[in-house]
């Protein structure tokens, strides 16, 4: 949408700021549900306090749920604070 001019750059940034908050406290209230995964790890990184891993032949596993498999799963991970927040 910005990209074709519909909403300014400032506008796309409060409402990804607002949606990451708003995701963030209604999944730790709403959802109760756990999953694990198993797989092979092929790749991880860390940079820019981001973790990036790479699993293929991953295998998920949810309550009361059917297994999922994936060949390949891309996971990235960050803090859900800003540096210098406490």
């Amino acid at each position: 949408m910005v990209h074709e001019g519909r909403i300014e750059p400032q506008l796309a940034m409060k409402i990804v700021s607002t949606f990451d908050r708003v995701i963030t406290e209604v999944l730790a209230d709403k959802v109760k549900a756990r999953l694990s995964f198993k797989g092979h790890l092929d790749t991880y990184r860390f940079c820019d306090e981001v973790w990036t891993f790479l699993i293929k032949d991953a295998v998920f596993k949810m309550d009361g749920s059917n297994n999922v498999q994936a060949e390949k799963v891309k996971i990235v991970s960050c803090n859900s604070k800003k540096p210098g927040e406490t």
